[in-house]
């Protein structure tokens, strides 16, 4: 390959998928093309996880401040600096994105194409007139924030996630239309920030395509926290008033707020690329890839959120090193989808892995799954933290824990073990045996596997 626009492997898209493709590809020594239009790191990096989760660590020390005085420590939370925040938010994503580049560009075998990619044949990629050719071609042109027919983002009194991200003043008011991941964590930010919020979400529950034990705590939660929804009420019409924006829902009830947050989903970002038209299989927009993530076309992958599944980081990232691995001839194990961990990191966090109790019991038999809860009422540093929860597992009788659900305050740091719990497919009594550390939250799953198999401590349902 002398020719220097013929690669080993082309990848559209530099974000977690494409940039961890990249990378792997470069350590296997293959000569790689990443074409990114915007900045490497996507939409995580810039206008996703990494931003929104600093946002929510400043809401927590909000709310810590404002509720000191329970740990006997006397403190006033004067009030939220925006710009402070968004200073701060800011040189996170930057430190990363710094730290990002030079790994992409320290690597001898990875050119950086700047420009929008179009896939114009099999095996080349168009990026202002010029083609790059790859023995491999990888799609990982990521999602965009969807929006509804009937409402029309503006960036100002309609925003989507990116959009929330970058305000330079903090709403009166805030309707979230949506109460998925997304629309439940920025509620969540907002409200430690003082904004009255209300959710308004079509399904009949919170976080619907979690375990309904988790959608139940986490609306218990906010209706503590005197944060608002409106579960199974879809919307009917949006206008927008002089102060702001009226939503009419479901039923002829209307909610009115200075600005509208809309949270329903993230659509694959594949229109005008040229996928269809070179044969391509596509479903609704989306990329059709077998479990080794391979398309329709010979040579041609794709990863992260343009293929039909969880739409999240992590999922990307592994499935851009597997795509490099399997290019390789490295027969990398197909990634199983339930063994991807979920958290959704509002307050109190909810983390999952597997299946909830209804796909289990559908998938198993009812009579086939057992189930345990665990109250973090029992577990020392829960107490200490003051926060309420569980830990739910969900097993197949006489067999293998086959989901772990968590609610609470920093569960998302436990999802690790309960990861390698589900993936090792532990039976409860392998797992009991394990000693944990005390005092920390990770007990609480080690007592509820005691429970589980046989031998509870400090049970408390």
């Amino acid at each position: 390959m002398n020719d220097p626009n013929t690669f080993d492997i082309v990848i559209l898209g530099a974000g977690s998928g494409g940039y961890a493709a990249a990378l792997r590809a470069a350590q296997l020594d293959l000569k790689v093309a990443l074409i990114e239009k915007g900045e490497v790191g996507g939409t995580c990096l810039h206008r996703g996880c990494i931003p929104t989760k600093a946002l929510l660590h400043a809401a927590e020390v909000a709310d810590q401040t404002r509720e000191s005085e329970q740990f006997g420590v006397n403190a006033t939370l004067d009030s939220i600096d925006i710009k402070g925040v968004n200073a701060y938010k800011d040189g996170v994503v930057g430190r990363l994105y710094k730290g990002l580049q030079g790994l992409l560009k320290g690597s001898a075998n990875i050119t950086i194409v700047e420009g929008a990619g179009t896939l114009v044949g099999p095996n080349a990629v168009e990026v202002d007139g010029r083609r790059y050719t790859g023995r491999n071609i990888v799609l990982a042109s990521g999602s965009y924030s969807r929006t509804l027919p009937g409402i029309e983002l503006d960036g100002e009194t309609i925003v989507a996630s990116e959009h929330a991200l970058t305000l330079e003043k903090i709403p009166a008011s805030v309707i979230v239309l949506g109460g998925g991941v997304i629309g439940v964590e920025f509620a969540s930010v907002w409200k430690s920030f003082g904004v009255d919020v209300t959710i308004v979400e079509a399904a009949p529950r919170l976080v619907p395509a979690e375990d309904e034990e988790c959608s139940k705590a986490l609306e218990r939660a906010f209706r503590k926290r005197k944060i608002n929804f409106k579960v199974g009420k879809p919307f009917e019409k949006v206008e927008k008033t002089a102060g702001g924006v009226r939503m009419t829902i479901a039923g002829g009830d209307t909610v009115e707020a200075e600005m509208l947050l809309v949270a329903v989903g993230r659509g694959p970002n594949t229109a005008g690329l040229g996928f269809e038209e070179q044969g391509v299989a596509m479903d609704r927009g989306f990329v059709l890839a077998d479990e080794r993530l391979r398309t329709n076309v010979p040579n041609i992958y794709a990863v992260g959120d343009i293929v039909p599944g969880l739409q999240l980081a992590h999922r990307g990232f592994q499935q851009g090193i597997f795509v490099a691995e399997e290019i390789a001839g490295l027969n990398p194990a197909v990634i199983d989808e339930n063994g991807i961990p979920r958290v959704t990191y509002c307050d109190p966090e909810i983390a999952s892995i597997g299946l909830t109790e209804a796909k289990a019991r559908e998938q198993h038999g009812a009579d086939k799954v057992e189930t345990y809860n665990y109250n973090l009422g029992g577990n020392g540093k829960s107490q200490i933290l003051k926060t309420a929860g569980f830990v739910k597992l969900v097993r197949v009788a006489d067999g293998p824990v086959v989901g772990v659900h968590l609610v609470g305050a920093r569960v998302g740091e436990l999802i690790g073990e309960a990861q390698l719990i589900f993936n090792w497919e532990a039976f409860p009594a392998e797992v009991a045996q394990l000693v944990h550390a005390h005092p920390t939250q990770n007990e609480a799953l080690g007592e509820a596997f005691l429970a589980l198999a046989g031998k509870p401590l400090h049970a408390h349902n």
